[in-house]
């Protein structure tokens, strides 16, 4: 890498791998929930994360680059750490706060990485990129505040 422009593409196909390696774990999460509204939750983030992963590639078609040839590590890590705790022998409720709190973790991840892609767009002069990229950036705020909603209104409670 030797400029930011490389970086830029780099961080584009590193989060087009996270959010290709989501979409394989937000089914098992939502297998996993007992509780209906996480359940849905989950399931309507799914179907969020496949427009977001279109989007990533629209972006990079516009770049003309192709968004594949990177592995997230760090997505790849924090899947790992959902899929070992759903192996702990858990009640159904701390299941659910525990699924909340590692679903928060990959939401907390992902706004990490749009915030930055965004912050790189606009210093390349590639400002309707990161407009586009915005709009996931506030949907993965919004997920994340549907998550803390759902824990702070009575899932953690009932997990007690």
């Amino acid at each position: 890498m030797k400029n930011l422009k490389d970086l830029f593409e780099h961080q584009l196909k590193d989060l087009y791998s996270a959010e290709s390696q989501l979409l394989e774990a937000l089914p098992k999460m939502a297998k996993n929930a007992s509780d209906s509204e996480l359940k849905k939750a989950f399931e309507s983030h799914l179907e969020e994360t496949k427009k977001q992963k279109k989007r990533l590639e629209e972006v990079c078609d516009e770049l003309g680059i192709k968004p594949t040839g990177e592995k997230c590590k760090a997505m790849e890590g924090l899947i790992k750490e959902a899929e070992s705790f759903l192996k702990e022998d858990a009640e159904d409720d701390v299941r659910d706060a525990g699924l909340i709190a590692d679903a928060q973790r990959v939401e907390h991840y992902e706004i990490s990485g749009y915030g930055t892609v965004i912050r790189y767009a606009k210093e390349l002069g590639h400002d309707g990129l990161a407009k586009k990229l915005h709009e996931t950036l506030e949907e993965e705020y919004g997920a994340d505040e549907k998550l803390n909603k759902l824990a702070e209104s009575r899932l953690n409670r009932e997990a007690k």
